[in-house]
């Protein structure tokens, strides 16, 4: 399993000042690059590197002279979102970045499953959390039926014609937020649809990850390293629904945190070995949002535990048995 880096955190650098940044992490070896949506595009322009293929081998080609290999293009938006405005950007920045990750031979496009409204004339997304009163379940399975299904069905597609896995990261505010949800609609839709699993959007639901890891198999397509550190005290208070804003960090039940800072070695281990198990040898790509570090600290104290924690090797063969 190689370790990597997802990009917006330097989103203020320039794309070479970004790559020189990276020999300061010799052990990251993957970039997981931003190309729309709310992760910024800071580091490419997707539409000028696919109406010039001989630029986007040359950009292809300045990572790997870095010693870098891109683990994913992510475009995290909403494209079922009900303005249809909204949705058809969104749509747009999607299929885009899957033609940019065939062009450039990425196996894998991260993104969101986003959130219709509740109804054909809503304007805002609704997430739907309960199953009463009544018109939630009903408003559910519209969202699904005549929006989720429909639209990945179609994006399936295209990602399995262009040789692309779609990973979609499993966020609350979004239909797809857990383990369920996401098999639920892999299994309508197709096997090229499957998790960018992020443990931090998990824990805090109570998601045991170990667990989660194999119940999603080989629906893994992708891995965010992130961590999430839960405050007792406020918990006990108000339960782990929590909309207050991320700077009010005493008041809130939880944060992002940088790996190590919420979950402790142990717990590190026990989930590269389920993906072990799972048969996930593919990236872990740090995702830093730990608003308590800086970022060079955040990284490299999520790094020097990572580096303890990757499996690299391939596994011995049971000799003793």
């Amino acid at each position: 399993m190689k370790l990597g880096l997802f990009t917006p955190v330097f989103s203020k650098l320039s794309f070479d000042a970004m790559l020189r940044e990276f020999k300061r992490y010799p052990a990251l070896s993957a970039i997981e690059i931003g190309c729309g949506g709310w992760p910024g595009s800071s580091h490419i322009s997707p539409a000028e590197l696919i109406a010039n293929p001989s630029a986007a081998r040359d950009y292809r080609s300045r990572i790997a002279d870095a010693g870098l290999t891109i683990s994913a293009l992510s475009c995290h938006n909403n494209p079922v979102h009900p303005d249809p405005s909204i949705a058809a950007h969104d749509d747009k920045t999607l299929q885009q970045t899957i033609r940019l990750a065939e062009l450039m031979e990425v196996p894998v496009v991260v993104t969101f499953s986003g959130c219709p409204g509740a109804g054909p004339e809503d304007k805002i997304p609704n997430w739907i959390t309960a199953a009463w009163p009544p018109e939630f379940p009903a408003a559910l399975n519209w969202q699904w039926e005549e929006r989720l299904i429909p639209y990945w069905k179609k994006i399936a597609d295209t990602a399995s014609n262009s040789g692309v896995k779609i990973a979609l990261e499993a966020h609350p505010g979004f239909c797809v937020y857990n383990p369920e949800t996401l098999l639920r609609l892999r299994a309508a839709t197709s096997p090229a649809i499957g998790i960018n699993l992020d443990p931090s959007h998990l824990w805090w639901q109570g998601v045991d990850i170990p667990t989660a890891i194999a119940t999603l198999g080989n629906s893994i397509h992708h891995f965010h390293a992130k961590d999430v550190a839960l405050s007792p005290t406020n918990v006990a208070r108000n339960g782990v629904l929590d909309t207050k804003n991320y700077s009010q960090m005493q008041q809130r039940s939880w944060l992002f945190r940088s790996v190590g800072w919420g979950h402790g070695e142990l717990e590190w281990k026990a989930i590269a070995s389920a993906l072990r198990l799972a048969g996930y040898d593919y990236v872990m790509s740090i995702e830093h949002e730990d608003a308590l570090a800086s970022t060079h600290e955040g990284l490299s104290s999520a790094i020097d535990m990572l580096t303890r924690v990757l499996l690299t090797e391939p596994p011995v063969e049971a000799w003793w048995l």
